[in-house]
């Protein structure tokens, strides 16, 4: 049965398809089945998978409940991907009853055997399709950058994993937090690292021993619609994904293969 973690931060500019995009690639890479799930309406990570979100079905009708999850899958030359685009922000005003936290939960159920891991993408804020994705999820990764301002929003992001672990998902886990675009000869770096270290030790968190590296290779490679892996494998933010990957997925062995 698939591990699925959301990657979120209610700020933007944080690198959550960033991290989102080259954790997958690393991942497939070392023989995991993965899929990604983009949430987010702006539809980045569907475009740097290159995924086709306009002849293709995507979550936005999974979640209306107009096409079979499994449907809406596609196999680019990068990764498994179900892509989301504008529509998707119709959700939070067509679907106002209660369990639609749920929507994105009872999607997955018919392909959670199909995969090793699948990640999820979201979009700045806490709305609907970020707790949608936390209530599918058994843990969140909250990348962040060496600045106050990502620093102040730990907190609040913290307490709405919280809610969600109260209301619709009791074995949620935030699995760390991920310093994104950092530079360690820079003070001011170093300086909100330190600050971040003391926050989370306070909250229950870790911080990840990986941190990822600076690097104008990251926004090419988007540009490109390519992962860093294909785009600059020796590149110093590369070997950083590649080594978040591994303490991500620190004590998982177990590799499938997919069955359609």
């Amino acid at each position: 049965m698939a591990r699925i973690l959301t990657i979120t931060n209610q700020k933007g500019g944080v690198g959550k398809t960033t991290t989102t995009v080259n954790l997958a690639c690393a991942l497939k890479n070392r023989g995991y089945n993965v899929l990604v799930i983009d949430m987010d309406p702006q539809g980045n990570m569907s475009f740097c998978a290159n995924a086709n979100t306009v002849l293709n079905a995507t979550i936005y009708e999974v979640l209306k409940g107009e096409v079979k999850i499994q449907y809406a899958i596609q196999r680019t030359s990068m990764i498994d991907i179900i892509g989301s685009n504008i529509l998707l922000s119709g959700i939070e005003l067509e679907y106002t009853k209660v369990g639609r936290e749920f929507l994105l939960k009872d999607a997955l159920a018919s392909i959670k055997n199909y995969y090793d891991i699948i990640l999820i993408d979201t979009p700045p804020g806490l709305g609907i399709l970020t707790i949608n994705a936390m209530t599918a999820s058994q843990g969140v990764i909250i990348p962040m950058v060496a600045d106050i301002f990502s620093l102040q929003g730990i907190t609040q992001l913290y307490e709405s994993v919280e809610q969600v672990k109260k209301y619709s998902n009791p074995n949620l886990v935030v699995e760390g937090v991920l310093l994104n675009k950092y530079n360690g000869h820079i003070h001011l770096n170093r300086e909100v690292k330190g600050a971040a270290e003391l926050v989370l030790k306070d909250l229950g968190i870790k911080l990840f021993n990986t941190t990822i590296r600076s690097s104008i290779a990251v926004a090419e490679a988007q540009s490109s619609q390519q992962d860093l892996f294909t785009y600059s494998r020796k590149n110093g933010a590369t070997l950083d994904f590649e080594r978040f990957s591994k303490e991500v997925m620190k004590g998982e062995s177990h590799v499938k293969q997919p069955k359609y």
